[in-house]
């Protein structure tokens, strides 16, 4: 049985649809719509500080409106029809403060499938971690047990490509995704 690590914020959520939403709300002079944000993170697109951004973005994930999220309605269809034909990791990068709740979520929507949680904790301002991996792709290393890995970061796909894991980029407006989410769940169903 195939081992498939997905990452859960912007593959299996809308998380970065869903703040911008909020955030721009709150910053209704801005003339930046979802689909121009073409890097990840956006806070250069947007005019704010990274600094700023993380917070805001913390903020959101920290509130009732993270839990809230709907699951990717096509993702979670395939999970339904292909899910208990696979083995199913979520792999994510979130702060330490944010963890819990990300995986309270994964176990809410797709706990049925997928029964492990890892995170690479994302940096953040004062707060000093012992690395245990440095990346996603180092702790695929360490586990070298994934057979399919699923993320929106380009960089990240291409470092588990090159690890010799089958990797697919979500398709989001930051990123060069060519195939769509139906492609993607479609290979990925045929294997």
């Amino acid at each position: 049985m195939k081992t498939i690590a997905w990452d859960i914020d912007d593959v299996l959520n809308d998380l970065m649809y869903l703040w911008f939403q909020s955030w721009n709300t709150d910053n209704s002079a801005s003339a930046v719509r979802y689909a121009d944000l073409m890097e990840n993170p956006p806070h250069g697109i947007l005019g704010i500080t990274m600094e700023s951004y993380l917070k805001s973005l913390d903020t959101f994930r920290l509130s009732s409106s993270y839990l809230d999220m709907e699951p990717i309605k096509e993702v979670s269809e395939w999970f339904v029809d292909n899910g208990s034909r696979f083995r199913h990791i979520a792999l994510t990068a979130v702060p330490l403060s944010a963890a819990s709740v990300s995986a309270q979520w994964v176990l809410r929507h797709f706990g049925i499938w997928i029964r492990t949680f890892h995170f690479v904790p994302s940096k953040r301002q004062d707060l000093t971690l012992p690395v245990y991996d440095e990346s996603k792709l180092s702790f695929m290393q360490w586990l070298d047990k994934v057979d399919i890995f699923i993320d929106d970061n380009p960089e990240q796909v291409q470092k588990a490509e090159m690890f010799g894991v089958k990797a697919y980029l979500f398709p989001r407006p930051w990123n060069n995704g060519r195939l769509s989410v139906h492609e993607i769940l479609g290979e990925i169903g045929k294997r």
